[in-house]
């Protein structure tokens, strides 16, 4: 059967290098996959994800008008897509007593936010003078 852009097939690694690994595919073909494509995480060493003779799951990315083939194990892998439920709006009841915070106006609650947000920011900064110096900032050196 031949390869066909797409389709996984399963391989073994016959040679690893700095770039990427060489993967004996059926039929005697070999394709390359690209160190950027061996995981979903940051690979620095190749060979801390595979070895040499192991099998593994490969999809064919591309194969060239010279033969080559670009394989990739990452996208290989069964990625299952996020199951969102689909559900209707929860219905909310925005004047009860429940969701109004005890019926303090908007204006009140700003009002809070804004004192505890500038004792918040009053602190930090306290806290960075501390760790710079006195002063906060530097003064210009007179010659």
């Amino acid at each position: 059967m031949p390869l066909e852009v797409g389709q996984i097939i399963e391989g073994k690694v016959t040679g690893i290098t700095a770039f990427g690994a060489f993967i004996q595919l059926p039929e005697g073909k070999t394709g390359l996959v690209h160190i950027s494509e061996v995981a979903q995480e940051y690979v620095k060493d190749i060979s801390s994800h595979l070895k040499e003779n192991q099998l593994v799951k490969v999809k064919v990315l591309t194969i060239d008008q010279n033969g080559k083939v670009s394989l990739s194990i990452k996208k290989a892998c069964d990625q299952k897509p996020p199951v969102f439920a689909s559900k209707a709006p929860m219905e909310v009841e925005w004047n009860s007593s429940k969701n109004s915070a005890d019926n303090v106006s908007f204006e009140d609650r700003l009002a809070k936010f804004m004192k505890d947000s500038d004792e918040k920011l009053h602190d930090l900064k306290k806290s960075m003078d501390s760790k710079r110096g006195n002063s906060g900032y530097r003064k210009s050196a007179q010659y």
